[in-house]
């Protein structure tokens, strides 16, 4: 049995998205011409939250969007030929606004590579921002985050997974070690 440890519990998770709210304002002097849009799956529900905080904290509406980034991922010939292209979903036109990009883990870069294909196929973003609720190192393209909610040294022999109570009835990150077949297949 493979043994996972949690590294945030529900309540770490809403203090980094807290966080990460109160940093988007301040860097951007308040959330005029922002958009926050969120790579799915669980990036979407982790800018629905960034955005629910975001306008307690300043009064204002948000936008929010989420973006499907399947078609855009440079390793589509793996991929099933069942993979339903969602598109994006914005809420408006995003050329001339600042764009929050929000995932989960980042991990190679190339998940935030694919969106950012996909962002500006849809417009000319004045500039984007990543914010991501766990950075687990092992770039293999030069991304960075601007937000990150726990920084998480790892091995690649590890799953970095977060658990959101909109797709799993939890919230909580766990690591663990991959099983060897796995680790083997990938490396």
């Amino acid at each position: 049995m493979i043994e996972k440890s949690v590294i945030m519990d529900e309540a770490a998770i809403r203090r980094a998205l807290t966080r990460i709210a109160h940093e988007i304002i301040e860097r951007n002097k308040g959330i005029e011409d922002c958009i926050v849009v969120g790579i799915k799956t669980r990036g979407i529900y982790l800018a629905q939250r960034l955005v629910q905080r975001i306008e307690q904290i300043e009064n204002v509406k948000v936008p929010a969007g989420e973006l499907d980034i399947t078609f855009y991922r440079d390793d589509l010939q793996h991929k099933s030929e069942d993979a339903v292209l969602q598109g994006a979903k914005l809420p408006a036109n995003i050329t001339g606004k600042t764009v929050i990009l929000v995932d989960d883990v980042l991990y190679t870069g190339r998940t935030v590579r694919a969106a950012l294909d996909a962002l500006i196929d849809h417009g000319r973003p004045t500039m984007i921002q990543l914010a991501v609720l766990v950075d687990r190192g092992h770039r293999e393209l030069p991304i960075r985050p601007d937000y990150v909610g726990k920084n998480v040294p790892t091995s690649r022999g590890e799953i970095v997974a977060v658990h959101l109570a909109e797709v799993d009835g939890a919230d909580q990150v766990t690591i663990q070690q991959k099983n060897e077949s796995e680790y083997l297949a990938r490396a």
